[in-house]
């Protein structure tokens, strides 16, 4: 994936790079979308495999530091509380008031962007949207990938393009993060975001995994006493 955005950034962008990008999720086939290359070939763009693990607190921890300092200032999460993060997170209150807390002082308070949505349509052409349940609604692994595909593109109003969502409003917000680390440490701190925003859709989805396969196994295991209580019941019938 960098190889590909480094090389794109190479090639006068704008006059060399014509993106048609889609926005299908992989469940549905369709990846995350196509682009045309330098040469005029259209490429398929493959949907990166986002690292999450809700059993990883460290990660998450992590990701919610990168989310309330990137994200928290243009982004709202309205369904999220402060306080949850730090329930769930594993995080002392004071710690989340002293450093998660950039919009407000209550830490019952959910997560609300103080930046007027006509103010921010000026700026960028169009509100950015909650965040909450983008994971939920885009996938995981779009979120994740898009977060990589950002390049260099003059042409564009914040001198940034994205290979999954062609001519996106959005500026490349992560770009200094990018800058200072290696190919591999940028990913590893975009997996850790992109895990907390997924925990942020769906805080219990771990534990309706956990439930949800021994619900399976029970089910699985009751079958043989019913199949075998149904054959006794059934055996003199001609």
């Amino acid at each position: 994936m960098n190889t590909l955005i480094k090389s794109l950034a190479g090639l006068g962008l704008g006059a060399a790079l014509t993106l048609t990008a889609g926005t299908a999720l992989a469940a549905g086939g369709g990846g995350c979308g196509t682009f045309t290359n330098a040469e005029g070939v259209e490429e398929h763009l493959a949907c990166s495999t986002a690292p999450i693990d809700f059993t990883n607190k460290g990660s998450l921890q992590n990701g919610a530091k990168i989310f309330m300092n990137y994200c928290a200032g243009c982004h709202s999460a309205q369904y999220v509380r402060h306080s949850r993060i730090a329930k769930d997170l594993d995080i002392p209150p004071e710690l989340v008031e002293k450093y998660l807390m950039v919009t407000t002082d209550q830490i019952g308070d959910h997560i609300t962007a103080e930046i007027d949505p006509d103010v921010q349509a000026a700026w960028f052409g169009a509100a950015p949207p909650d965040l909450s349940l983008e994971t939920r609604l885009r996938g995981d692994d779009w979120v994740y990938t898009y977060l990589l595909s950002f390049y260099e593109d003059p042409s564009r109003p914040w001198g940034s393009n994205n290979l999954v969502l062609a001519n996106a409003a959005m500026p490349h917000v992560l770009h200094n993060m990018q800058e200072e680390l290696s190919a591999e440490e940028f990913e590893s701190e975009v997996g850790d975001l992109v895990n907390f925003m997924a925990w942020m859709a769906e805080p219990a989805r771990h534990d309706r995994q956990v439930i949800g396969f021994f619900v399976i196994l029970f089910l699985l295991v009751l079958l043989i006493p019913v199949y075998l209580l149904n054959k006794e019941f059934w055996k003199d019938v001609k």
